[in-house]
């Protein structure tokens, strides 16, 4: 069975991230959970304005990049 969870390296400061470690056990989540709620937020907010993003766009988007 795949996993579908993706692994990503995120560097920031040391301080602001014990901050965002207790606003994310205040919210009863992990840091890594409060982080995903704040992108799922980031990507609703963007497709209520611009509309859904599709994987069609992804992908084609990722092949002009490549």
């Amino acid at each position: 069975m795949e996993n579908s969870d993706l692994r990503y390296t995120l560097r920031m400061d040391r301080t602001l991230f014990a901050k965002y470690r207790y606003v994310a056990k205040y919210n009863g989540r992990s840091a890594n959970k409060e982080i995903e709620q704040h992108i799922k937020r980031s990507v609703q907010a963007f497709e209520k304005e611009h509309g859904e993003i599709t994987m069609e766009e992804i992908n084609k988007d990722t092949q002009e990049n490549a």
